[in-house]
């Protein structure tokens, strides 16, 4: 059976970086350890799917609380290992993070998923959730 964890120390961070970087390119190694520390600061909170050789699935998620959904968890991040996908992995995360939310007094879950992740959403359905609406977003110029 896949066991969930909450990563909290910063050797732990540093270890989800490679799994990480497959959903975020963008993210330097460099500066992994300090954003997560900083979105900590800010409520973010890490988990993994633990194994003997790593974390093969990792995910950055935070609680909230809106008008729209009353306390929800919020998945920032959801990202299975490319050479892992399809072995449970995020399924086995993705309902850790289920629980997660029942255990913090949650009603609900919600993400968002980039149009591209095709993949990503047929697993999203497959698991029982719902698209619910579209993101809508634009990127300001520099003052």
């Amino acid at each position: 059976m896949m066991r969930a964890i909450s990563i909290t120390t910063d050797k732990e961070i540093e270890a989800c970086f490679a799994v990480m970087s497959q959903l975020r390119p963008h993210l330097p190694e460099s500066e992994f350890v300090s954003r997560v520390r900083a979105q900590m600061a800010e409520g973010y909170r890490l988990a993994a799917i633990v194994e003997e050789d790593g974390y093969p699935a990792v995910a950055g998620y935070r609680i909230g609380l809106n008008l729209a959904w009353g306390r929800y968890l919020y998945v920032d991040d959801l990202v299975t290992d490319q050479a892992r996908r399809s072995g449970g992995c995020g399924k086995a995360l993705l309902h850790w993070l289920f629980e997660e939310a029942r255990r913090e007094g949650c009603a609900q879950v919600h993400l968002d998923s980039g149009l591209q992740r095709k993949d990503a959403h047929r697993f999203y359905l497959r698991e029982g959730m719902a698209i619910s609406s579209h993101h809508f977003s634009i990127r300001l110029p520099e003052a």
